[in-house]
């Protein structure tokens, strides 16, 4: 008689993408500076975990909360942290050089080139709308970002975000003294998740 699958069994197990090699992770970076105009946190969350998969919107939002925590730019340090988990020392290093390497000769271009003719209208014309699309791009983002968030079944972390949001957004609290009242806060509620 077969065996049928109670309600308690846990859902299968899907496969893992493959470990990518360190080619594909400069590649992934790479292509990630390259899209992102005003910041790359769109573009990572899109590369990592829609098109290649090789992590869950969940595990890139703990490593994006970790990041932010550590001292420097928060996608740099995404890189980094990445690039250690799936590569080891090497595929920090490939990551970090992918994600920063071909920005630098760009802009050291167009620094030159803005020197120039930064005074020209059209151009400033041209930045002002790249600004546009880069905070259009940052709104949906977060958005994003938020719907795991939205399947906590106590609807304590939602809670949290609009806490924070509170906070700093609209009460202007110090950056310090919000994070003082919130990571405590935040610790339990994931506590309390588990």
């Amino acid at each position: 008689m077969p065996e049928t699958l109670s309600a308690a069994s846990p859902p299968p197990l899907t496969p893992s993408p493959p470990t990518p090699a360190l080619l594909d992770l400069f590649v992934t970076f790479a292509l990630i500076s390259l899209s992102g105009f005003g910041g790359v946190l769109a573009w990572s969350r899109r590369m990592l975990v829609e098109e290649r998969k090789w992590m869950t919107a969940e595990e890139f939002n703990d490593a994006y909360a970790l990041c932010q925590f550590l001292p420097g730019p928060n996608v740099v340090n995404l890189s980094v942290v990445f690039g250690r988990r799936i590569r080891g020392l090497a595929g920090a290093v490939v990551a970090l050089v992918g994600l920063i390497g071909p920005p630098f000769v760009i802009v050291t271009l167009i620094g030159f080139i803005y020197a120039r003719w930064g005074e020209v209208a059209a151009l400033q014309r041209m930045l002002l709308g790249i600004a546009a699309a880069a905070a259009g791009l940052m709104l949906g983002t977060c958005a994003k970002m938020a719907l795991p968030l939205l399947k906590d079944r106590l609807g304590l972390a939602p809670l949290a975000a609009v806490a924070t949001f509170a906070s700093i957004g609209v009460l202007r609290w110090p950056l310090y003294g919000a994070l003082a009242v919130l990571v405590p806060l935040s610790i339990a509620i994931a506590w309390v998740r588990r």
